[in-house]
């Protein structure tokens, strides 16, 4: 039972980087400027992306017995309050938007690392889904950052 209970706690940690993830970019599409549809875009789907993890991580953790996460985190909180101060320092334009999502995406890649690297049993079948999930997100990490060094300085 406390293997279950571990593999719950480290699915857990990564829905709730997941739901930081939607809530982050469902923020950054409400403050992307009219005249910016590509990365509003962009940003609706990287949320529906999170959205389809959290399905997934769900309904392992519910297959485990044990009861999935539902909210964020705190450092997820805090790194949107941060983005709201650097929005109203930088007019919410376009390398500032993308600087900011860059910093969530970092946080998703270590929290998907940590998850990697846990002592926690993870049965084969997640820790496949976990490096798949990983992997995807790495690229959109990658595309962030892209779009970021494009912009002007």
């Amino acid at each position: 039972m406390k293997t279950n209970e571990q593999t719950a706690e480290v699915l857990n940690d990564l829905i709730q980087i997941n739901n930081d993830r939607i809530e982050g970019y469902e923020k950054a599409s409400r403050e992307t400027a009219p005249a910016d549809a590509d990365l509003r875009a962009l940003f609706d789907n990287m949320a529906a992306e999170s959205r389809d993890y959290v399905n997934q991580l769900t309904k392992q953790v519910s297959i485990s017995g044990n009861e999935p996460a539902d909210g964020t985190t705190v450092k997820g909180k805090i790194y949107r309050a941060w983005m709201d101060v650097k929005a109203t320092f930088t007019g919410k334009d376009r390398k500032a938007i993308l600087a900011s999502c860059e910093y969530g995406e970092d946080a998703a890649q270590k929290a998907y690392d940590q998850a990697l690297a846990t002592d926690a049993e993870l049965p084969t079948e997640l820790r496949q889904l976990i490096t798949d999930q990983k992997a995807s997100l790495r690229k959109s990490h990658d595309k962030i950052k892209a779009m970021r060094d494009a912009q002007p300085a």
